[in-house]
């Protein structure tokens, strides 16, 4: 607090003290610069205005909405807009347009990936990777390995009815026991089971335990995966005699899987998405490198450690 009776004026500067000190220093009582003051009314006035003309102040669950009505969110809108009826043209050649007639315009079919694409790094990539390569339980839609079909129209109907999603009764549906939670087989068997598979894409050796495994095989598995393991896509059988695994091809995972099967699942993007988006979706993920008949398929992991298509 200032002391008015300890203020003197500064003899070096004639300048008049504000009245306090500190360990013998004084403060002197200059005034503000003219510039600066005008610069802070300035400021003032500014403030007040943009209060009065832009959302300001919150209040509560809102705020003042300024009485030019301008938001930032209506900014976007209108931007959005705009950019929806550019593309409009083009969205509805798309949607007019077959498969067979995208992939031979390319005009069409440029504009169907950059859709597709940005359709897929929004809604997929979370699970298949940002380039589509999965990982462990989640597939890779860049081989040619596919549970369901790898042709446009295949891979448009599992975009539309997901895997084994709730509520869709077209959603891809494959029901394999669980050998060993059921008791199905006994833990040796399963063992001898898993050595068989492993030794149809020669993932393990074709030794005594894959010889023990073969009747087994034959009569708990043929029926889905085919005699040869080469799987089936009218059941969603995946095939057993590549290296390309879906949850790992090492012994202990191949066991797992006998013993506890995973049933995955993937949402039915049909009610979410419109049908043009998973139009070109479609047209994005054929596009990766496993797309079957309009480009040639990608050459399949060979690892054991790739994964299946859904």
């Amino acid at each position: 607090m200032t002391n008015m009776s300890n203020k003197r004026v500064d003899e070096p500067t004639g300048v008049e003290t504000v009245g306090h000190e500190w360990d013998g220093i004084e403060e002197l009582n200059n005034p503000l610069p003219r510039w600066w003051v005008v610069v802070l009314g300035m400021t003032v006035v500014f403030a007040l205005g943009y209060v009065v003309l832009y959302p300001a102040i919150p209040m509560g669950n809102s705020g003042t909405q300024g009485v030019w009505g301008w938001t930032s969110r209506g900014d976007l809108a209108q931007d959005t807009a705009r950019a929806e009826a550019d593309r409009l043209p083009m969205v509805n050649a798309i949607s007019a347009a077959s498969f067979d007639a995208i992939m031979a315009d390319r005009n069409l079919l440029d504009h169907a990936k950059a859709g597709g694409r940005a359709a897929f790094k929004q809604n997929c990539a979370q699970c298949h990777g940002s380039d589509g390569a999965g990982s462990n339980g989640y597939p890779n839609l860049k081989d040619s390995d596919w549970l369901w079909g790898g042709d446009l129209a295949a891979i448009q109907t599992t975009i539309q009815h997901g895997v084994r999603a709730p509520g869709d009764s077209q959603t891809r549906t494959s029901l394999m026991p669980n050998f060993g939670a059921d008791a199905i087989l006994q833990p040796a068997q399963i063992g001898d089971a898993a050595a068989h598979v492993r030794s149809l894409s020669g993932a393990g050796p074709n030794d005594a335990a894959a010889a023990r495994g073969a009747p087994l095989f034959a009569a708990n598995c043929a029926v889905c995966h085919g005699a040869q393991g080469t799987g089936n896509r009218a059941v969603g059988a995946p095939n057993l005699a590549d290296r390309v695994w879906l949850y790992g091809g090492k012994p202990g995972q191949v066991v797992s899987s006998i013993t506890n099967a995973h049933a995955g699942v993937m949402p039915a993007w049909q009610s979410k998405l419109d049908p043009v988006t998973i139009k070109m979706l479609a047209v994005y993920v054929h596009s990766l490198g496993g797309g079957e008949k309009f480009a040639a398929p990608a050459a399949a992991a060979v690892n054991g450690e790739g994964n299946a298509k859904p």
